[in-house]
C-alpha cells in the first residue's frame, strides 16, 4: 500500500515547484525565491561566518 503523505522532503523537487494553481507555495520554494532576492538586492549586506 502506498502513502501519498510522504514525510521524507525532496527539496531538489520543492525548490522548482511553486505549486501553481493553488493558495499558496511550498515553504522549500518560497525560501529559495527569498534566497535569490536577497542575493540580488544590492543593498543586502551578506553574512560571512569566517
Amino acid at each position: 500500500m502506498s502513502n501519498s503523505n510522504n514525510s521524507t522532503p525532496n527539496h531538489e523537487a520543492d525548490i522548482e515547484n511553486s505549486n501553481g494553481g493553488t493558495s499558496g507555495t511550498n515553504e522549500t520554494y518560497q525560501q529559495a525565491q527569498d534566497n535569490h532576492a536577497n542575493q540580488l538586492n544590492p543593498n543586502h549586506e551578506p553574512t560571512n561566518s569566517k
